[in-house]
């Protein structure tokens, strides 16, 4: 792992063991960090961090996200992605909701330099209770991507959805899913995370995940479908 990535990582750290501001402006949310080091006769390592803030009122509601990924091994970087994103509701009811939303990717590996988007819609609640919540929502916007092999841009409009699925299965047990989809003329960007969390104590969990990520026009000699599996430390706050 060099030492410009984890200069760049080691940015959202701080944030994820605690943020004071954030908790005394009314944010809450949970930042995860897992690690994973082998030395000897290879020499590799990982690191992924993620932050989730939100913070809602009577009509607003207000989310950011970001993320970071990089592996090495003996050496030779293997991955790495930083991705962010920022999400305003504007509640009609306890139900439906108007939002707008941009998400920015930089993903070393992938074959685009940058993958960004905005767009606009309505979603709703379809459940939301303290064990089972259920939100989806669609829109339309505007998509721009670089491929980092011809370094042509292009930009599309582009449909929008997202699936998030909250379950509590015991007292100390959470599974967790959320699924987004961007699909254009040119491409079709399908990401799905699924995690399940267990509680250690009031602040802290262990969370087991698996990512997939799936574009459908990937540059050349690029895969269309990527997997990541990770085991991470979540801090809740």
């Amino acid at each position: 792992m060099t030492r410009h990535t984890l200069s760049r990582i080691s940015l959202l750290i701080p944030m994820m063991l605690l943020s004071p501001a954030a908790i005394a402006s009314g944010w809450g949310g949970k930042g995860e960090i897992g690690v994973v080091v082998a030395k000897g006769n290879s020499d590799s390592s990982t690191l992924n961090a993620k932050l989730d803030l939100a913070e809602e009122s009577e009509r607003w509601k207000n989310g950011f996200s970001l993320a970071a990924l990089s592996a090495s091994s003996d050496g030779t970087q293997s991955a790495e992605r930083y991705a962010f994103s920022w999400q305003t509701d504007y509640k009609f009811d306890d139900a439906l909701f108007a939002f707008g939303n941009t998400r920015y990717e930089d993903d070393r590996f992938s074959g685009f330099d940058y993958q960004a988007s905005a767009s606009f819609g309505l979603g709703r609640h379809f459940r939301d209770d303290e064990t089972t919540k259920l939100t989806a929502q669609v829109g339309a916007g505007y998509k721009r991507l670089e491929n980092n092999v011809t370094e042509q841009t292009e930009s599309n409009l582009v449909w929008t959805g997202e699936l998030r699925f909250h379950r509590v299965l015991t007292e100390t047990t959470t599974l967790i899913e959320k699924l987004v989809l961007e699909s254009s003329d040119s491409n079709t960007f399908i990401k799905n995370d699924l995690s399940v969390q267990v509680k250690m104590n009031s602040k802290l969990s262990l969370a087991a995940g698996l990512g997939l990520r799936y574009n459908s026009s990937p540059p050349q000699q690029r895969k269309k479908m990527d997997t990541l599996t990770t085991v991470n430390l979540v801090y809740g706050f």
